[in-house]
């Protein structure tokens, strides 16, 4: 198509990891002068950022890959399943480029093989600091390294990825700062290994904003507290592998510097599948961590996710995973079937678990969590807790307490509260509660009435 402002439209896929790289490409385009847009329709060419963690992801990716062909017809794809382009091209040999993860220069050189970037007008093409983002304005990912030194045998993101490189922990410091002032509320530290972060560079120390700050995850969990604290600026931590460093962040928690979340993926919880799978296999050292993690925090929220039907798992280990469940009484859990994606290492380990055995371990999992949970959501019922408001409609707000990271937990509903706005802090008392959500009243509705937000165009 032929307009006089050249328009690139985006679909973006898979994690919150991708989003960010999406955001970055999006910035550097905006940034040289083009349009953006949601639509096929509109749009001079289409970029699709794929997923290739699971089957269902990369068939997903190839779908919107073959629907943007159809209603556009000039398509550029990047992302993790780009990183094996002959797949991608033997089933849509017209894409007009393949790019792996990461790789921005790459797609922006590809927009400009398809259509060049209009004259810049400094006037016209502004850009936020904080850069073009596809999050609401009151929350934002920051990314703070790319890649993964573990080689787990169930996933082939190192492959796709490359090993763990870290940010340098200034620019991490100065990202959260200009979204802070930017008006975002709540950052959502991600990565493929936030634990690890600094074990590339042996954890050396920079200045960021003037104080000596290390390259480690304790150290940029000091410095994001420094920025506000829970009651007005909430951290929170995903993908955090469990080493031994966790319990250095554990009294960041207990002292209000970061939220009391911790995002961290267990996948089973027996001691040979979790050797087998290249896992931390103590399970008895684990749930005495999660006991001392609590003892230090009692409102400690732990998010994990597990795999069920692994090669070669027998019904005594799955009842393992079950009776752990018991155990650890963990506040949010996700369940995979095991898939056997193409180039994992777990594919030849042992015979594949039946469909049926995978699904019916599925089902039990979550009957099982989804008990926890209700039990766990309705000991909330009457407390009083700081929630952020996410959305606002005709029939009330919906907001998020600290134990909620956006899309994958739980939300709070508050019913007839239409004065409130997106982005607002407000106390409220939980009156209701199912197996994921509570709903609330507004107790202190003003605690923090700061709203100015720059658009992101």
């Amino acid at each position: 198509m032929s307009k006089q402002q050249p328009t690139v439209g985006v679909v973006s896929l898979g994690c919150p990891k991708a989003t960010v790289d999406t955001e970055r490409i999006l910035t550097q385009l905006r940034t040289e002068g083009y349009d953006l847009t949601n639509s096929y329709e509109d749009a001079d060419v289409v970029i699709v950022n794929t997923c290739g963690f699971i089957d269902s992801a990369v068939q997903e990716s190839l779908d919107t890959i073959g629907e943007a062909l159809e209603e556009n017809g000039k398509v550029i794809v990047t992302g993790c399943l780009g990183a094996k382009e002959d797949q991608i091209i033997n089933v849509h040999p017209k894409v007009l480029a393949v790019s792996g993860p990461a790789a921005y220069e790459e797609v922006v050189s590809a927009v400009h093989n398809v259509i060049m970037p209009p004259k810049h007008d400094p006037f016209i093409d502004l850009v936020p600091p904080q850069g073009i983002k596809l999050t609401p304005k009151h929350y934002a990912y920051l990314k703070i390294s790319e890649g993964c030194n573990h080689r787990c045998t169930f996933c082939i993101i190192p492959s796709m990825r490359g090993d763990l490189i870290s940010r340098p922990v200034a620019d991490v410091i100065n990202e959260a700062k200009r979204l802070k002032e930017a008006g975002v509320k709540e950052l959502l530290v991600v990565s493929q290994d936030t634990a690890a972060y600094g074990v590339d560079v042996k954890y050396k120390t920079e200045f960021a904003e003037g104080r000596p700050t290390k390259t480690s995850m304790v150290g940029l969990s000091e410095a994001l507290g420094e920025l506000g604290g829970v009651d007005n600026f909430w951290v929170r931590l995903h993908y955090v592998y469990p080493y031994p460093n966790v319990e250095e962040v554990i009294p960041l928690m207990a002292e209000g510097k970061i939220l009391p979340y911790l995002d961290m993926p267990l996948q089973h919880a027996n001691a040979r599948v979790l050797k087998a799978m290249k896992r931390p296999g103590n399970v008895e050292k684990t749930l005495e961590r999660i006991k001392n993690w609590r003892k230090q925090v009692p409102n400690l929220t732990i998010r994990s996710t597990f795999i069920v039907g692994f090669p070669g798992e027998t019904e005594e280990e799955f009842q393992d995973l079950l009776d752990f469940l018991v155990e650890a009484q963990l506040d949010r859990v996700g369940c995979f079937q095991y898939s056997p994606v193409d180039g994992a290492v777990a594919n030849d380990i042992a015979e594949a678990i039946p469909d049926e055995v995978k699904q019916d371990r599925f089902e039990r999992f979550m009957e099982l969590q989804q008990q926890i949970s209700a039990d766990k959501m309705q000991a909330k019922v009457g407390q009083v807790m700081q929630v952020l408001v996410d959305e606002v409609d005709e029939q009330g707000a919906i907001a998020r307490s600290m134990a909620d990271a956006p899309e994958i937990d739980g939300v709070v509903f508050i019913e007839e509260a239409v004065h409130l706005v997106p982005g607002q802090f407000v106390k409220v008392e939980i009156v209701a509660a199912d197996e994921y959500d509570l709903w609330a009243k507004p107790v202190d509705e003003f605690v923090n009435q700061e709203t100015s937000y720059i658009e992101l165009g």
